[in-house]
């Protein structure tokens, strides 16, 4: 091969500026290609922060009171709404917490406590109408009404029994002074099924109202005998919340309920009236306050998920549970 083959052509050469300018582009390409995956990490971050604030807000997640409280004077409102249970939402926890924030507001100047409920536990009810009283006490200047909406019955009732006044809609179902046991029994269908019940108990009353074996007439007295305690307490309450205004009437406490008009007649309420109209006519204060307790989501889910397996274990085992409605 010749010597002047081996030679590099001039046009082909590259001189050392433009290998510098080759890499000066490489490297601010390189450059460039780093500053946009950064930037698109960061905006792909705040995508995620602005979904994370949404559903906080959207959600409740943050689990706080109410945080749009005016410096000025206000009605102060609890809502309680449904099943009045310790592992609901509506438990006495809760509304006591609502409760106590709501009296202790200095700028309080009446409490409404709307109720829409069916009942519950004795137990829960009694706590909240405890610390009604306890509250009305140490406050005497601030009153506490309480508004129903669709239904303040047996256990929401005797919640109720323990404001200042009650005030109903006329379509309000209000009453259900009564306590119920409720339970299945399964021994016919075993029998049909040829499954035999092998229950060993320490103890002559331990399988208490077990539903797969016959009912013991003994434990159905006693049943009925501490329904009848409870049922007494309940109507103690009312009677004792409600004085004079209630009526001499033997169905008020048979468990019966009635229409909002006709609760005012016989005395379980006071008078119609919304949780607004309260507000403005009665208090005076038209700015309403919720101090209402705000669940989370994920304490909702834990709390619903644990009281659907608790009340299925409790059906399972056989148990009953006492309830107010």
């Amino acid at each position: 091969m010749a010597d002047n083959d081996l030679q590099q052509s001039p046009d082909t050469r590259v001189e050392p500026w433009e290998r510098d300018v080759l890499r000066r582009l490489a490297e601010s390409a390189l450059t460039e290609q780093r500053r946009s995956r950064r930037w698109g990490i960061f905006f792909k971050s705040l995508g995620f922060l602005y979904l994370f604030v949404v559903l906080f807000v959207a959600f409740g997640w943050v689990g706080s009171r109410d945080s749009g409280r005016s410096g000025g004077k206000h009605t102060a409102l609890v809502q309680l709404n449904g099943v009045i249970d310790a592992e609901a939402f509506a438990s006495a926890d809760n509304i006591n917490a609502g409760l106590q924030d709501a009296f202790e507001d200095k700028n309080t100047q009446a409490v409404i406590l709307r109720i829409n409920s069916p009942g519950g536990s004795p137990v829960q009810a009694h706590q909240i109408n405890s610390e009604i009283r306890r509250l009305r006490a140490a406050h005497p200047d601030v009153p506490l009404y309480a508004v129903v909406d669709d239904m303040c019955a047996s256990g929401g009732y005797y919640v109720a029994a323990a404001a200042d006044k009650i005030f109903v809609s006329r379509g309000s179902l209000v009453g259900s002074i009564g306590v119920l046991m409720d339970g299945f029994g399964f021994t016919g269908t075993m029998e049909k099924l040829g499954v035999e019940r092998r229950l060993l108990t320490a103890g002559e009353n331990k399988g208490f109202l077990d539903p797969f074996s016959p009912m013991d007439a003994k434990q159905r007295e006693f049943a009925h005998q501490m329904l009848g305690e409870i049922h007494q307490q309940f109507i103690d309450v009312v009677k004792e919340g409600r004085g004079s205004r209630l009526k001499e009437a033997p169905e008020i406490f048979s468990g019966l309920f009635w229409t909002g008009e006709r609760s005012i007649e016989l005395g379980l309420a006071d008078a119609l009236g919304d949780t607004a109209y309260v507000a403005r006519e009665i208090v005076k204060v038209e700015e309403l306050v919720d101090f209402t307790p705000r669940e989370n989501l994920a304490e909702r889910f834990a709390k619903r998920f644990g009281a659907a397996m608790a009340e299925t274990l409790v059906k399972i085992g056989g148990a009953s549970s006492v309830k107010l409605r």
